[in-house]
């Protein structure tokens, strides 16, 4: 009997990934592609360490890689990205007084190698954008980036300075910015509150994109929805990489009932626009991610219980199309 049951009517991986293909082609909104596939047994124990001690923990690899490590780790992880189907991709990379200008000679060579995918690059801001030496690198990056890269809470303390700096040569640039925000799953964290309110303090309405907002999920509901509809009013679009934050850390903090995931059942349905992406591949921040965009897809539609089948094809498509600024 099982021998006549109709694969279309119960495949519904089969009619996404199509849906997918039809529309496009996925789009990777957020990867670190630059650092991707360095993890080994010999650095595995590293990957227990917290967010902010790896921060500083890659310097290691940073500095003792060569252009051509850099290339080689860019290049392969393109290739399997490709392989599954991503027509179009942001990578991050690092540039800081660590690593230097390596990965952005690397992602050149890339960029000129590369003629059948959509690839832009941003500039990763692991040492703040704020003193002297890490400005002098911010600058270099933000020049060659196709997008403003920040991450606030490197300059904790500092977070609304870092952001009118980024946001700031964002205006001067005319690029878009995507900012790492309220990674941490914890309810202290507001980081998504502050870039809405500087996104309408610099007029960058429309050219912002919020990097995980997962502690969104861990404040009560009324604060959530002011922040939904903030979001929607001033085009703030949110990147979600779900795989990445599932593994957030125990704590006794009390908080409304959620899965460490940012809550994209209750953005979309604010029309905030949402996208995908795959964060880290293979490296001390997550060992075993191996950048498979369904994988992604089905953390998020299982965690958030959702199935609207036609906004799922649009957050893994042409929503981070949007993201990128491309039309």
């Amino acid at each position: 009997m099982a021998k006549n049951l109709d694969q279309n009517s119960w495949d519904l991986k089969q009619h996404l990934l199509s849906q997918i293909q039809a529309n496009g082609g996925w789009v990777n909104t957020h990867a670190h592609l630059d650092r991707a596939y360095s993890i080994s047994l010999d650095n595995l124990e590293l990957g227990n360490a917290q967010l902010q001690e790896k921060w500083y923990l890659v310097d290691e690899l940073k500095r003792n890689s060569t252009v051509s490590d850099i290339y080689d780790r860019l290049s392969f992880a393109l290739e399997k990205q490709r392989e599954q189907g991503v027509t179009t991709l942001l990578s991050f990379i690092d540039v800081d007084e660590v690593v230097k200008d390596k990965a952005l000679k690397a992602a050149e060579k890339l960029r000129q190698q590369n003629t059948d995918m959509t690839i832009l690059f941003a500039n990763q801001c692991l040492k703040g954008v704020i003193n002297q030496e890490a400005h002098k690198w911010f600058e270099l990056g933000a020049e060659f980036a196709d997008v403003i890269g920040g991450l606030p809470g490197k300059d904790a303390g500092h977070e609304a300075e870092h952001l009118d700096i980024i946001l700031q040569k964002g205006q001067e640039l005319g690029k878009m910015v995507h900012v790492h925000v309220d990674q941490l799953n914890k309810a202290k964290e507001r980081e998504t509150e502050l870039l809405i309110n500087k996104t309408k303090e610099h007029n960058m309405q429309g050219r912002v994109v919020a990097i995980h907002s997962v502690s969104l999920a861990c404040q009560p509901k009324e604060y959530r929805d002011k922040i939904y509809q903030q979001l929607a009013e001033n085009q703030v679009s949110v990147t979600t990489c779900p795989s990445a934050w599932i593994d957030a850390r125990r704590c006794e903090e009390l908080v409304p009932n959620h899965n460490a995931i940012t809550p994209i059942e209750e953005l979309v349905a604010s029309e905030v626009v949402v996208s995908l992406g795959t964060d880290n591949i293979a490296d001390i921040y997550k060992p075993f991610s191996d950048g498979d965009m369904w994988t992604e897809l089905r953390f998020l539609l299982e965690s958030c219980h959702f199935y609207d089948l036609e906004e799922l094809v649009r957050i893994a498509t042409e929503n981070g199309r949007q993201c990128l600024g491309i039309n």
